[in-house]
């Protein structure tokens, strides 16, 4: 079974799935901890990073199904899909520094 968009037609679930999984694994692998380092509960940060996987699935499903719009796809030149690549890889290494950042402040002990 293939998922529809809201006019009826189907769309490639695929994006959809993907985008999904990494925001799973983003939201098991990380915010539990951060949240744990902040002075949450254990209960209270699987519940907040469950909400935050939700919201980025909900999200998702919006913007590979539901919005999809399958009869606009073209080719797209060579130089654009270069420069979202890039841009891309540039906000991945921007966020992963920025995970980085309580690793590097001192341990204050209790």
């Amino acid at each position: 079974m293939r998922p529809r968009n809201r006019v009826g037609r189907p769309v490639d679930p695929v994006p959809f799935v993907v985008v999904a999984g990494f925001g799973f694994l983003f939201c098991y692998s990380y915010a539990p901890a951060y949240l744990l380092e902040l002075g949450a509960e254990l209960a209270g940060a699987l519940g907040w990073s469950t909400m935050l996987f939700l919201a980025t699935t909900g999200l998702a499903y919006y913007r590979f199904v539901w919005d999809a719009r399958p009869d606009l796809r073209s080719e797209v030149p060579g130089h654009l899909r270069f420069r979202r690549l890039v841009l891309a890889s540039l906000a991945v290494v921007g966020v992963l520094a920025l995970l980085t950042l309580p690793l590097l402040t001192p341990y204050a002990g209790p």
